[in-house]
């Protein structure tokens, strides 16, 4: 067998397990760029994707969703990170009381979900918060739903929290970058001062 043979079964080799071993989580914490950037940060996460999802209105569109909501998806690797480690990081990383929105950023738009592939990640969700109740003593308003079409948003919304790109105006300062921009809309919004509030000690990504 030629030495370029062996190297590609080996690479086949090695791919297979990886491949076997993806897993998709899609999930509604309020404004997607603080959920991606929250989860983009957790070994064994891939890239995370911002969009729209939950609703029935096709084609929805940022600010003009329908009844979608904001939502962030993306791939991870069970052999570095579990479903039920994701979603006991999610729910530690939002207002599990409010059905009304989240922090400063108030609708149907949104509001929080579970997003759930298949009945393996329903049953654990169910048990994280049942945990989390138990945990907190208090019953938690975000659902659990089947996952359904998922719409990306436009370029200019993804990765926005590690932009360079300037913006001209904006509701917090004029010129800044994106990335400045995100840092200033998050601490405004109280995000971290109401998960810690909520999740002391246990919130993961409370800055």
């Amino acid at each position: 067998m030629t030495p370029i043979r062996l190297a590609v079964l080996a690479a086949l080799s090695l791919a297979a397990p990886l491949a076997a071993k993806a897993e998709t989580a899609t999930l509604a914490g309020g404004c997607f760029w603080c959920v991606e950037a929250d989860f983009e940060s957790v070994t064994g996460v891939g890239d995370a994707v911002s969009g729209l999802t939950g609703g029935t209105t096709l084609n929805p569109r940022y600010l003009r969703s329908g009844n979608h909501i904001e939502a962030v998806r993306f791939d991870f690797d069970e052999r570095r990170i579990t479903y039920r480690q994701i979603v006991d990081m999610f729910l530690r990383s939002i207002d599990p009381f409010d059905a009304g929105g989240q922090f400063c950023d108030r609708g149907h738009e949104y509001t929080t979900a579970i997003f759930v592939e298949n009945d393996r990640q329903r049953a654990i969700a169910q048990d994280a918060i049942a945990a989390a109740e138990a945990e907190l003593g208090r019953q938690i308003v975000t659902p659990i739903l089947d996952t359904g079409a998922f719409y990306p948003v436009d370029d200019f919304h993804q990765d926005y929290y590690k932009s360079g790109d300037r913006l001209a105006v904006t509701s917090v300062g004029v010129g800044v970058p994106k990335n400045v921009a995100y840092l200033r809309y998050r601490e405004r919004c109280g995000r971290d001062e109401r998960v810690r509030e909520i999740w002391g000690d246990a919130a993961p990504f409370a800055k």
